[in-house]
């Protein structure tokens, strides 16, 4: 089923997101962990895929359990980053060919070591991607945005104009990186209507439960931590089951308020773990229904 059809069938939808295992850690060590999470039952669940494709494999791998064996509809990342239109091409009939039907586009990021003659890519910017997707055919394709700006572009008005491209290039829908200020999001949103983008936006929203985390994701999201988030990871930083339960609070407390203030659609970034994916959904399960 297409994603965008999920939007239009549902009052309000909730999906999580995993990753799939290095290339060499066994499969294994994953699955049951994307098992425990489809039995959630969350609208969508979308799987991750490495910069430059050194993923490709396990990726495929989990997408398709969820999509065939988990009965879950799966969103697929694909990023083109240093990518070749025949490589892309050949993506694109194996998630054919595996039933997978939605596809979260983005240009990914630069592995470390690697060199790109960035003037001969194939691929410079997602929305590239996007245009190549949807000439494909047969896909609904997603493409991320940024509610505090990408960590790349200081300019949030240049930033919301890049998103034109992509609304350009036929995306079907939006899914936000992370952020701890829901206001942030209010004032993202209000930007993009104000440009006439009216393509349906998904929160993304991440429990942080381990204080170790915290400095890693902002500096690859450029979140912003609110008054509150800190005080609590000062109060209970170093007292692991403590920041644990209340990461999960913190998480199901924006979601409560997005929903209340007309955000119909929620993306977990779960990070393969559910006892915490699940806690929170048992936190606004009656709120959904």
């Amino acid at each position: 089923m297409f994603i965008k059809d999920i939007f239009e069938s549902k009052e309000t939808v909730i999906s999580l997101e995993v990753f799939p295992p290095k290339p060499e850690v066994p499969m294994g060590d994953v699955l049951p962990a994307v098992h425990a999470l489809a039995k959630t039952k969350p609208s969508y669940m979308s799987v991750t895929y490495g910069a430059g494709g050194g993923n490709t494999a396990n990726a495929l791998e989990v997408a398709s359990a969820i999509q065939n064996d988990f009965d879950v509809t799966a969103l697929a990342h694909l990023t083109c980053v240093g990518a070749k239109r025949e490589n892309i091409i050949g993506i694109l009939d194996s998630f054919k060919n595996n039933n997978i039907e939605n596809i979260l586009a983005l240009r990914g990021d630069f592995p470390q070591g690697v060199s790109f003659d960035k003037d001969r890519m194939d691929y410079k910017y997602a929305y590239e991607l996007i245009r190549e997707i949807k000439a494909y055919g047969g896909f609904c394709v997603g493409g991320a945005c940024y509610p505090e700006g990408h960590v790349e572009n200081p300019n949030k008005e240049k930033d919301i104009d890049n998103l034109l491209y992509k609304v350009e290039a036929g995306v079907d829908f939006l899914v936000t990186q992370l952020f701890f200020d829901n206001n942030m999001l209010y004032s993202f949103l209000y930007r993009l209507a104000a440009k006439n983008i009216s393509v349906p936006v998904t929160a993304g929203i991440m429990p942080v439960t381990t204080a170790g985390s915290i400095k890693r994701m902002c500096a690859m999201s450029g979140a912003t931590l609110t008054p509150k988030f800190r005080n609590m990871v000062d109060k209970f930083g170093d007292k692991p089951e403590a920041l644990k339960q209340a990461g999960i609070a913190y998480a199901t407390e924006q979601i409560i308020d997005l929903i209340s203030n007309g955000v119909r659609r929620i993306h977990i970034y779960t990070m393969n773990k559910p006892e915490i994916a699940g806690k929170i959904m048992e936190n606004i399960s009656s709120i959904i229904s």
